[in-house]
């Protein structure tokens, strides 16, 4: 029996891992600027929707925008008006929903053992220690707020399993905000743990003995023979009825549709007939059957996941601890993560467009699954993680101090060398307290986000100036309020919008449209992109900057009509 201690350290647990979440968003929020292309089009998308007060279509650059639905931008905006327009609320959006996802884990652990109360505890310092999920929790993305709803939508499938029809109210409600978030994709990240829960269900709480959820009355209290009864009762078998489960099942995603159709069906009349057909039909088809962008091989995950799983999948004690778990049986909670997170691993391999973050509402099945296997596990020795976290601190020493030529000529200056430093001496301590018996779960968690913490710091005043979007945002803003016209001769993703408070759309010319416009607008400005940083020295511009391991300057029309004319050439 699990005792009161137990519990206690469940709780001091995930309070440990909230604190370190709450450390990863301080230090991004002040080391960091807005990531274009992907974060500043999202927040610049909202910034539209906030100046039209149009909160039903999204809007990039004038233009309805499909890609994404709204739920997000409704999320910066209700800050927005709270606390007035700024930069840091939407900042802070993905690790307060990440916070939420580290609580739903701690809960799912509670029910899906409840005989081992340290195992959420676990699961929530795993969750915040593994690199793919602690980086998007700082992320002005969608991802982990998609997380938010599949963890919900999970607790929902173990509802209605256990017999409470208002669990698959709670499915429909995950997966209509779910849709809201980010659109269909939380099918596939939700219904194939549900499809699967009579192998998993079969996991309870002995395999292969019955079980009961009822008692059942009998006529008197003497024992009838071969039956066991409890004063007057006896136990019912478990007999889940699996044609109206799968029922329930369609009635939740009928619920689902309903929610995002609420949206969906005023927002396409207003939004127009292109717009329309994009949000029913059009993105979620080329993601899934041709992708239009990041298309990879079917294996292109796999060489991805020691990083994306650092520091837990170079942890030789986590490979020992699975070993141990598949010897002694795999129980109902082992496996639902299992139903929850290899389905989707194996479908999302298919889809021809792959990101990494795209897996990201996985990482809490992983967490879960890994701190079961740990639960009752002394292994405390964290020698290769901290080898390698030493290793990327020498790295940055290296790199600060000019000894490795590549990234001299990638970044716009030097990296400090005390955050490489300050890692390597952290993997040091930690390294060495796992040899004293500190518990290996505690130590990776803290190894893992001091890497990351470690290297923003470190990357903050070299990479981040080239990243920094603010000076030309505000520069094309000047022009504007001065009653001129900035158009951009590359395809525009919004990156200046909201960084720049523009009021009005940025003119997008391309290809053979760039010529004639810029004839027909000689006293206008456009934004144009350099291939080399050194070649904006010789550029007379209205404001120029390093941006993405090239330049942006910002010209007037015949300045901009030359060096176009010179790039051709």
């Amino acid at each position: 029996m699990p005792t009161q201690k137990s519990g206690e350290n469940g709780r001091g647990a995930l309070i440990a891992s909230l604190a370190l979440l709450a450390l990863l968003a301080a230090v991004s929020l002040t080391t960091r600027p807005y990531v274009p292309i992907d974060e500043t089009r999202y927040v610049s998308v909202a910034w539209e929707m906030w100046l039209r007060g149009d909160f039903l279509v999204p809007f990039k650059n004038g233009v309805p925008y499909s890609h994404k639905p709204p739920f997000m931008f409704w999320v910066f905006q209700a800050g927005w008006a709270l606390f007035g327009v700024n930069e840091w609320w939407p900042r802070l959006v993905s690790p307060l929903f990440s916070a939420g996802g580290l609580v739903l884990t701690w809960l799912l652990a509670r029910r899906l053992w409840p005989g081992h109360a340290d195992v959420g505890g676990r699961a929530a310092l795993i969750l915040v220690g593994t690199l793919l999920w602690s980086v998007f929790s700082t992320a002005a993305m969608f991802d982990v707020i998609l997380a938010f709803w599949v963890l919900v939508g999970m607790h929902g499938v173990l509802s209605a399993a256990e017999g409470r029809r208002r669990g698959f109210v709670l499915i429909g409600i995950a997966i209509g905000f779910g849709v809201l978030t980010k659109g269909p994709v939380i099918l596939l990240d939700l219904l194939p743990a549900a499809a699967l829960a009579p192998w998993w269900r079969s996991g309870l709480p002995h395999e292969g003995t019955p079980t009961f959820y009822g008692l059942k009355p009998v006529k008197d209290r003497m024992s009838h023979e071969g039956t066991p009864t409890f004063y007057g009762l006896k136990p019912v078998k478990d007999r889940m009825n699996w044609v109206r489960w799968y029922g329930g099942l369609v009635l939740a995603v009928l619920l689902g549709a309903a929610v995002a159709l609420a949206w969906a069906l005023p927002a396409g009349l207003a939004g127009g007939e292109a717009y329309r057909n994009a949000i029913f039909w059009g993105q979620t088809a080329d993601r899934m059957v041709d992708s239009f962008a990041h298309r990879r091989p079917l294996w292109w995950y796999l060489p991805l996941l020691p990083l994306m799983l650092f520091p837990w999948f170079v942890w030789p004690g986590l490979w020992r601890a699975f070993a141990q778990l598949r010897r002694a049986g795999l129980d109902r909670g082992s496996r639902f993560c299992l139903a929850w997170m290899l389905p989707v691993f194996v479908a999302f391999s298919f889809v021809s467009g792959k990101q990494p973050h795209y897996l990201v509402p996985l990482f809490p099945a992983f967490a879960l699954l890994a701190a079961r296997a740990l639960s009752g596990q002394t292994f405390a020795r964290i020698g290769v993680p901290a080898l390698l976290a030493a290793a990327l601190g020498v790295w940055l020493v290296l790199a600060g101090s000019g000894q490795i030529a590549s990234v001299y000529r990638q970044v716009a200056v030097l990296p400090p060398v005390w955050p490489g430093a300050l890692l390597i001496l952290i993997a040091g301590a930690l390294g060495f307290a796992g040899r004293r018996g500190v518990p290996g779960v505690a130590t990776l968690a803290l190894l893992g986000v001091s890497a990351l913490v470690c290297l923003q710091l470190a990357a903050s005043r070299s990479i981040d100036p080239l990243y920094d979007i603010r000076p030309m945002a505000g520069a094309i803003r000047q022009v504007q309020d001065s009653g001129r016209t900035v158009a951009n001769t590359a395809t525009y993703h919004a990156q200046y919008q909201f960084l720049g408070r523009l009021e009005k759309p940025l003119v997008e010319i391309r290809g053979a449209e760039i010529a004639p416009w810029l004839a027909a607008h000689p006293d206008d400005f456009a934004v144009v992109y350099l291939d080399d940083p050194q070649d904006m020295q010789a550029v007379s511009a209205r404001f120029k900057q390093v941006y993405r391991g090239g330049a942006a300057v910002l010209v007037d029309s015949r300045t901009a009509a030359g060096l176009l004319a010179r790039h051709r050439e």
